[in-house]
């Protein structure tokens, strides 16, 4: 399974596009057990790129390769990000679509996350070796560059 998150940038900073694969373990007779996550893809795009080219860039990548229909996509609403929430949505991206909003605030409420609830997460994955960094073997061509 491919989680794709959208930071969506504004006019002094870049969106951005991370793909994230769950490595499972598979048990016989005792079902799966969550291993580690890996990065397979990080793209800043260009200053300034317009949210439907945005939009379009998360389109390709997410009906590319194993990513189609086997992945799920969570946007950042924060800002600006409800219309191209709307525009991902129309997009018809073939998988899950979860808009978060990340606050500023001291606890979790559905999809309003504090920022320092994520990052205590990802520092809690890298220090136990979780979340990694790595190749999808395919270059850059996997996403359509």
């Amino acid at each position: 399974m491919y989680f794709l998150g959208l930071d969506l940038g504004q006019k002094r900073d870049h969106s951005a596009v991370a793909v994230v694969e769950r490595i499972d373990h598979r048990r016989a007779f005792q079902g799966t057990a969550f291993v580690r996550l890996v990065v397979r893809y990080a793209e800043r795009l260009p200053l300034g790129t317009p949210y439907p080219r945005v939009v379009e860039r998360v389109r390709s990548i997410v009906r590319s390769g194993e990513l189609a229909g086997n992945c799920a996509v969570a946007v950042d609403a924060t800002g600006v990000g409800a219309p191209v929430v709307d525009m991902l949505r129309a997009a018809r991206l073939g998988c899950d679509l979860t808009a978060v909003t990340i606050t500023g605030g001291d606890r979790a409420t559905g999809t309003s996350v504090p920022k320092r609830d994520l990052m205590a997460e990802v520092l809690m994955l890298l220090e136990q070796g979780q979340l990694r960094s790595g190749s999808c073997g395919r270059g850059r061509d996997w996403f359509g560059n």
